[in-house]
């Protein structure tokens, strides 16, 4: 085992240098996959922009009936034109997502304690690999906890599901969680990523932070920035632009695309920044045109 004493801090990112073994394929890290796993990740990252806009509605998992989310059947087929990947549990997914949507399916595979609990950091794996090959899954979704105190139960999580999802050519998702007592800082961000990464995840889910771009760089795989909180548009419209900018290869809004006032143009909106390069500025523009003409 490493000595942890001594070791220097890490300083040489080289965040100009592109990922060196980024071969043929449109998705980093991915080129010595199998046809399968490529296959899988090409249905979540587009092959021309090489990014994603994932919508996550899986908070019920642990917070029940979210703001936003009372009705599912009727929020998620307003979207589904406007993002690449759906992020569900299984529930959610066979109940209000039609078998003909032909995008991304990201499967939340763990579950744990409700928000009644001051402590979320202790999942277990709560749907097996058969069932995710059954509902014909993209990746596999795994909440991440480091430096909770349910690190070790998480970890093993994760590697459990890289191992199953390695056997069926189905990638994992590693979602890194920030607990209450867990810091926001770049070198949290770099710890959390880069030990998902290592262990074998396909890609990694974070927030992002100062100094995104050397933990994008650090990363080996692709990073999808989660939204967190709801913001007013223009702040998270900011937020979408400089995690893009930074590096990010897509970016699940949550939040701030189901809790906004108008839902439907604000992923119009995110869509924009994510694949067709726009500003933040832009987008917002374009979101309060859209919302003045109903386009």
């Amino acid at each position: 085992m490493a000595d942890k004493d001594g070791l220097k801090v890490a300083k040489d990112y080289h965040v100009d240098t592109a990922f060196a073994n980024q071969g043929s394929f449109h998705v980093k890290g991915a080129n010595n996959l199998d046809w399968g796993m490529k296959k899988h990740l090409s249905n979540i990252f587009d092959p021309v922009s090489g990014n994603t806009v994932m919508f996550a509605f899986d908070h019920g998992y642990f917070m029940g009936s979210t703001a936003g989310l009372e009705r599912l059947d009727l929020v998620i087929p307003k979207l589904q034109e406007q993002v690449d990947v759906f992020m569900g549990t299984r529930g959610a997914l066979r109940t209000c997502v039609s078998p003909a949507f032909k995008k991304g399916i990201a499967l939340r595979v763990t579950s744990g304690s409700s928000m009644l609990n001051d402590d979320l950091s202790h999942e277990v794996v709560a749907v097996d690999i058969e069932d995710a090959i059954r509902m014909n899954a993209d990746c596999i979704a795994v909440q991440t906890f480091i430096g909770a105190d349910g690190q070790l139960s998480s970890i093993d999580n994760l590697s459990k599901c890289i191992n199953a999802g390695m056997r069926y050519s189905i990638p994992t998702l590693g979602v890194v969680a920030v607990g209450k007592q867990m810091e926001r800082t770049p070198r949290f961000f770099k710890l959390a990523t880069r030990i998902v990464a290592e262990m074998g995840a396909s890609l990694v889910k974070t927030y992002y932070c100062d100094d995104f771009e050397e933990i994008v760089a650090a990363c080996p795989v692709p990073i999808v920035v989660a939204g967190g909180k709801k913001l007013p548009e223009p702040e998270a419209l900011e937020m979408a632009y400089r995690s893009m900018q930074g590096g990010a290869r897509g970016l699940d809004m949550g939040r701030n695309i189901f809790q906004s006032e108008h839902p439907v143009e604000m992923a119009k909106a995110i869509r924009m920044i994510v694949h067709h390069g726009a500003t933040d500025k832009e987008a917002y523009e374009f979101y309060l045109d859209a919302t003045k003409s109903g386009k």
